[in-house]
């Protein structure tokens, strides 16, 4: 079953390694059992599509239509579908689907499913009119909420937005990146005292606005002695991939404290006395579930919580790519 559907389609991809992205035109493929086409409303750009672009993960190849924030419209589906339906706003972020029988799958832990797919890595993602997504990495997306501001949430959002925060003073390592401002506004709506951490002054204002209730300047300040001023962070969120910014942060945190990790960085060198000693953890998150997604879209709207996006339509997508890197807002391609 599906809309009035064309015979192709543009899409932007990269075609070889670090070679940018380039315009090609897709056949159009009816989707198979288990898998159904979305027309793309929105699809956020993420530090995750440079993994297709430098084929940094084996089973890259090419050509390979990035992007995994993903937001539209079912557009197609099989005589076998039972799940979704045409015209259904929906989305799908990193996670691409699962096996659904290994050991993880079944226990229900389907982001570390052993054979996961991945939406703009292993298969091709939203940087494109139309995408073909497995069902079951599919979530539901309500039809009052803005597709660009909903795309960074399948990713960005899903990540921040995680069962780790639990603490009474919250760090932050980054406030105006697409993890760092949604961070902050999910540890103030959830009731935390919320620590914005940056290496200057030029985001002070903006996490202000957006929920913090300290803003700590690395230029201006030790950071960890200002954290332990505090009474020591439970938490600290690192969504910078800055090793040596990530590393110095570790005496902030107090007795029993989590060193979260959320950005892909080098490896760090973890000072093994006051992690013993202080019974410090170092713990990773790397995305969300459909349900997952679904929950965070959920408190985002109930909370009254903000992405802060920069939009580009298709054509312009090796610009919002570029300026991922730069931009203050969370560049979206709006096909």
């Amino acid at each position: 079953m599906s809309t009035q559907i064309p015979k192709t389609y543009t899409a932007y991809a990269f075609t070889r390694k670090d070679g940018p992205l380039e315009k090609i035109i897709v056949d159009w493929k009816d989707p198979q059992p288990g898998e159904v086409v979305v027309k793309v409303l929105a699809c956020g750009v993420c530090a995750g599509d440079e993994v297709p672009k430098g084929q940094h993960m084996p089973f890259v190849t090419y050509p390979r239509i990035p992007g995994h924030e993903i937001v539209g419209i079912v557009a197609a589906i099989p005589p076998t579908e039972k799940k979704w339906h045409v015209g259904e706003r929906v989305g799908s972020g990193w996670h691409g689907g699962h096996c659904h029988a290994c050991s993880r799958c079944r226990v229900g832990d389907f982001v570390t499913c052993v054979e996961g797919d991945i939406n703009g890595v292993k298969r091709d993602g939203g940087y494109a009119e139309y995408v073909t997504l497995r069902s079951e990495a599919v979530a539901s997306v309500p039809e009052d909420i803005d597709p660009a501001e909903a795309a960074p949430l399948l990713c960005a959002g899903v990540t921040t937005f995680s069962k780790n925060i639990s603490a009474h003073l919250f760090g932050m390592a980054s406030a105006h990146s697409g993890l760092g401002h949604l961070g902050i506004q999910f540890a103030r709506a959830m009731g935390y005292r919320t620590v914005a951490l940056s290496t200057s002054s030029a985001k002070e204002k903006v996490s202000r606005e957006l929920g913090a209730h300290e803003y700590i300047d690395g230029s201006k300040e030790d950071q960890t002695a200002a954290l332990q001023r505090l009474g020591g962070a439970k938490v600290i969120m690192c969504t910078a991939s800055n090793p040596a910014a990530i590393e110095a942060l570790i005496p902030g945190l107090t007795d029993d404290g989590t060193l979260l990790l959320l950005a892909l960085s080098h490896d760090l060198s973890l000072p093994v006395g006051p992690m013993i000693m202080k019974r410090l953890t170092v713990r990773g998150w790397p995305f969300g579930s459909a349900e997952d997604s679904e929950a965070c879209i959920r408190f985002v709207q109930i909370h009254g919580i903000k992405t802060l996006v920069e939009t580009f339509p298709l054509e312009q997508a090796q610009k919002a790519f570029d300026a991922r890197a730069s931009s203050h807002f969370r560049a979206v391609i709006v096909p």
